[in-house]
Formats: structure tokens, sequence, C-alpha cells
């Protein structure tokens, strides 16, 4: 629903948050453009800094710049952050103010709080700090830490309009979250951007319980580290050496998680609390109910702009999953979605236009911030503008390359299509007509060998960045993939015309494994015709990658995910596989919305390592997986069926225009 216009509504660590790194750029790496925002931000604005009391006695600090033009009174723009909120000192100015670039000169106040028990803040620090319902007393969470700060800047930062504006990427953006349960009557905006919301199913730490391997080891080096006393750096934070730029193979001379928490120890000389806590916790008990903030998004009044990547590695579940409980909980209150062409955070700060081989005809990041961000924040904080271009779902079609707006999300406008696997390696709709057989060419099933000490790569490249994971490789070409034996490979006929996917995507496949648990990883992907050229002009922005990349042929990936099969029948209570002995999996994919054009093809494979992306299944039932030694890795052999009792198929939300 639209309301009126007076509704009342390590080093590592910091490159987890787009907006800390690129806040703490130096000055001899910035463009004319930035250096120019950076001295008017230093002519326009006062900085001061504060310890604000929180109920129970704690003293959170944040940094304020406040407009030096008092002819008016302005709103705050609220960044809560565990980044630092550096640089320190009254003389020492951020770069750039608010969530982009054009806020600065639309003049705001902008307040960046350390949250509690990071950098300058009093307190003990807890990853993703669980909501308590019924608080009595002094008891604390993120939402009373929000309320008791904006209580205190209402009350205490002058010339102020008695509005308030949260936002933040990421860690942030769970923060953002956060402002809005309970919130104080203050806040009227919040947008949650790539929030952390479900560390279990879908953010960041897991994937259907399957651990994300190379992010979270290489997060946690520097951030897991603990603070000694409050300090406005990160000087105590040890260096980890990984003594190679091979992620690949790094993590697989690691060996099984086991070792991973003796090997920071080793490292850093200290023991990393979360990491052996989530080690601890291989299942969805109550440790992860906890901090799963979804059921919690209750008592929301402020308007909702949640903002997510449709490349974005680490928290695309948590937008689409933050829309929808707001949307489902909180009945009449302004929520909007969306979602861009996107890697983690890209929006702020990139024109958006490409992402590794994948180029977007516009510069999609540019028109974000100008026609959804700032006129959103703009129409609640200041009663300015107008936000009827900002439709309910907001969507970027990857294909067409164009934005759409949708109803809902998932789409109701789209109906779940099968697409079959078949013994030929083709896909094939089906219209689901009684009797209707597949082919079958006298296959029942395809079948591969996975092994765990030659797992199948997420990537081609195999330095740098694959310590940690490069953040294209989401719309990475799969072809280095599809011809291993261990991948296997289905894909339509060309298409005669086209198809628009538009929500969610549910795998149903009937596997078995010669193992008692194996995971099976599903990866959709366009197929561009092999005559298929760039538009004239157009090349990659890397150079290297334009010299060893051809665009006929491409095999774009869209959406990859993995399930183990010990989670087949509940995320609570895992069960061994009966070797060899076929049975079915069944999950759902976070969604896309993406056009295959004519004459392009629909391609699945799937495979049972994406590696280190994703941490090796040792392919035996271990009560808990995390715990698994070198020695209970094994090989298995994988089936797919694809028989009239067995017919796996990826379920498709195909759009009905």
């Amino acid at each position: 629903m639209k309301p009126n216009r007076f509704f009342n509504l390590s080093i590592v660590a910091l490159l987890f948050a787009l907006s800390a790194f690129v806040a703490l750029a130096q000055p001899g790496q910035m463009t004319q453009q930035q250096r120019e925002l950076a001295d008017y931000i230093k002519s326009h604005y006062t900085k001061s800094e504060v310890m604000i009391p929180m109920r129970d006695g704690v003293k959170l600090f944040a940094c304020i710049y406040e407009p030096k033009d008092k002819k008016q009174k302005y709103p705050i723009m609220f960044d809560r952050t565990p980044y630092s909120v550096g640089p320190y000192g009254t003389d020492a100015y951020k770069n750039f103010l608010g969530p982009d670039e054009l806020f600065p000169r639309e003049g705001y106040i902008f307040v960046y709080q350390d949250v509690r028990g990071r950098y300058m803040s009093e307190g003990v620090y807890e990853d993703v700090r669980p909501y308590i319902p019924n608080k009595k007393g002094n008891q604390i969470d993120e939402t009373t830490d929000t309320y008791d700060t904006v209580d205190w800047l209402i009350k205490n930062v002058p010339n102020n309009n008695g509005r308030v504006g949260v936002y933040g990427i990421s860690y942030p953006g769970f923060y953002t979250s956060m402002a809005g349960i309970d919130g104080h009557p203050a806040i009227k905006a919040i947008s949650p951007q790539a929030p952390v919301s479900d560390w279990f199913h879908g953010d960041d730490n897991h994937h259907n319980g399957a651990l994300f391997l190379a992010q979270n080891f290489s997060f946690f080096t520097g951030f897991g580290q603990p603070r000694p006393v409050p300090v406005p750096n990160n000087d105590y934070v040890k260096r980890f050496d990984y003594g190679t730029l091979d992620g690949y193979q790094f993590y697989l001379d690691m060996g099984g998680l086991k070792n991973a928490g003796d090997i920071y120890e080793k490292k850093l000389g200290v023991r990393i609390k979360f990491w052996d806590e989530m080690m601890e916790h291989p299942n969805y008990d109550q440790f992860w109910k906890e901090r799963n903030i979804f059921p919690n998004l209750k008592n929301i009044h402020a308007a909702v702009m949640t903002v997510g990547g449709w490349y974005d590695n680490e928290d695309l579940f948590g937008a689409l999953g933050t829309y929808q409980a707001v949307e489902k909980q909180n009945p009449g209150v302004y929520n909007v979605l969306v979602m861009g062409p996107w890697c983690h955070g890209c929006w702020a700060r990139t024109d958006g236009d490409w992402l590794g081989t994948a180029y977007f005809g516009s510069k999609t990041g540019v028109s974000y911030r100008e026609h959804f961000e700032l006129p959103f924040f703009n129409y609640f904080l200041k009663d300015k503008g107008d936000i009827s271009q900002i439709k309910e779902v907001n969507v970027f079609d990857t294909g067409a390359n164009q934005w759409r707006d949708v109803p809902n999300w998932s789409p109701t406008t789209s109906v779940d299509t099968p697409l079959y696997l078949t013994a030929s390696g083709k896909l094939i709709f089906r219209d689901g007509a009684a009797g209707k057989r597949l082919p079958s060419g006298g296959k029942l099933f395809d079948e591969y060998v996975s092994d765990p000490w030659n797992p199948v790569p997420y990537t081609q490249k195999r330095n740098g960045d694959t310590i940690r994971y490069p953040r294209d490789f989401m719309t990475e070409d799969q072809r280095f993939a599809a011809t291993r034996p261990d991948v296997l490979v289905y894909q339509t006929d060309p298409l005669t015309e086209e198809v628009t996917v538009a929500g969610s995507i549910k795998p149903e496949l009937f596997i078995s494994s010669s193992g008692t648990d194996s995971d099976f990883i599903v990866k959709l992907i366009d197929v561009f015709p092999d005559d298929y050229k760039l538009p004239t002009g157009v090349n990659p922005p890397d150079a290297s990658t334009s010299c060893v990349w051809t665009p006929g042929g491409y095999e774009m990936l869209l959406r990859g995910e993995p399930f183990p099969a010990r989670f087949r029948n509940s995320f609570e209570k895992p069960a061994p596989l009966t070797p060899n002995v076929a049975t079915k999996i069944f999950y759902v994919m976070p969604g896309i919305v993406h056009t295959f054009k004519k004459g392009h093809r629909i391609m699945v494979q799937i495979q049972s390592t994406w590696f280190p992306l994703v941490a090796r299944n040792p392919q035996k039932f271990l009560p808990n997986y995390k715990l698994g030694t070198d020695a209970d890795f094994q090989k298995a052999t994988e089936r797919i069926y694809h028989s009239a009792a067995y017919a796996s198929r990826i379920v498709l939300p195909v759009w009905k225009r």
C-alpha cells in the first residue's frame, strides 16, 4: 500500500562491507569527482563525536556531521556498523556521507555509530545478537540500542526536524532491519540493503545448511579476533598469513573442517569464538533459530525499502526474505523491494553496467541512486518530491536488460513450469497432459564420481580473490565446468520464443549415492548463441577478461545453490542416505528475473562439489560433518534419475504476460 505524504510510519573484515572500505579510501586513490565531494563535506559540515548512554549504562560511540547552514531543520540519516565509523577525531572527515554521493549536497544530519563492543563503543560484541521479545528492565538487544540512540539524538542534536532514516549494507543492513522492529517513533524510513538475516538457510555462513567456506574463513580471520578494549583502529588484529594466493589449493590443503579452528589458533594465537560455535551447530537448532531475524520483523511502522543484488553471493537471500517477512507481518506499512544486477553492495558506488563478463546495457547503479534511493528518503524525511515511480516490487530483468515491476514476490504473475531432465542430456518442457511420457533413450539415470580431493572449482580464477571469492563469479562463464566428468549438463534446444523466468527456482531431483551423504549443487545457466557478439563499441571493462573470453557460446551463470542430502527431510534432524537407493530431494533456490532470449538455450548443470566456495561434504553421514577429518572424505558415485517413475525436473516460474 502507498501512504499519503504524512503517513507515520581485519582488512578483510572491512572488505565485507562495501560502504566501510570505500569510506576509508585514501585521498591519492580518489577521482576528481570524489575529491570535490570530500572538499564540499569539509566546507559545509561540522563534525562532533559523542558517547551515548544506553539503558543498561553502556555508552556507544557516534560521530555526527551537521550542516553548517542553520537556515532550515534537517532530518537525520543514521548508520550503525561493526566496521568502524572512522576516521576518528573531530578534524578527520569522511570522504562521503550517507548512502550515496547525492546525499551530502541534499542536506542531512549524518550520524554513524560503532555498535556495542566494536571499535570505540563500550560493551561486549555478539554476532547477529538475537532479538529479545518482551524485554524486562535493562535487557538490551540491537532494537533497544537503536531506540536509545535515536531518542538521544532527537533530544540533543540541534536543528533536527524530528525525523530519522536508517540505512546500511550487509551487516549494517541487519542493524537497519533491527531499527524497524519496535522502532522509535522518530524513525520514519529504513532501507535494509543486502541485510544479514538467516545465517543457516541462505545468508553468508550457510546455504541450506551447507557451509560457505572461502568467504567465511577469510572474514573471521580478522573480524573474529577479540577486541581487548575500545580502540579507534584494528591494530590489535593479527594478520593471517595464507602463504599462497591460490584459494583452491589453500582450502584443499586445509583438509577436514575440523582442522580450520586449529589453523586459526596456530596462525593467530587465538581461537575464533564464533567459528567454533558454528562448528558446534551443524543443524538448524536453537542457536541458529535465535539468529533468524525473519520471524521477528514485526511491529514496524517506518516506511521500508529493501535493496538487493541478483548476483550478491552474501545476502541475496536476506533481501528477498526481508521484503517478504515485512510484507507478511506488517499489513499496511509502506514496503517496497528493489533488486538490480549487482554484486554485494555494488549499487552503492559502481555504475552497474557490467559485472564480470555480463553486460546489462545501462548504468543501473546510477539509475538506482537517482531514482530510488534519494527520492525514497527525501519523501519520507523531508516531504519532498514524488515516489510514484517506485513500485511495489522493482526488479531488473538480467536477460532483457530492463527494469520491470511486479505486484509481489514471488510473483503471482508467474506460473510454475517444470523443465525435465532427459537421458539425452536435453531439458524439455512438458505440458502435463495425462500419460505423456518422457523420452528415455533406454537410460534411467546419469551418474558421475564425486571426489572430495578433486572437487569442482566454482571459478576459473586460481589466485588473489579466490582466497575469499571474486565478486563476479556469479556471472562467470561456465564452459570451464561443463567439460568435467563430475558435472552433468542438460540443456534445451535453441528457444523459438522468449522465456521470462521471474521468481524462485525449485529443483526436484531423484538422486542416489554410493555414500551415505552428499551435496547436490544445481546451476541455472543462460547459453548464448555461438554467433552472439557484444554491441558495437562495448567491451568488458577488464582488459584481461576481454583477451581470453568470447561472448559467442557464453554460458552465463544465473543462479547456483547447494543442498546437502542429509537435510532432505528436516534441517533439524538430518538423516543418512541409504546407499544406491533412489530418493527425492527438493528445495527452493533464490529467485531470478531473467529473460532467455530467442535463440538462447536454458542449461542446468548438476554436481556435488563447488569448491572452495562450499565446504566439501565428506560423502559419508556424520552426526556433525563439520568435525570431519581428512580420513572421513570418500569418493561417491552419484546418480541423477530421469525415468518415468523418477522424473527429475527443475520447476521454473515462467512469467505469463
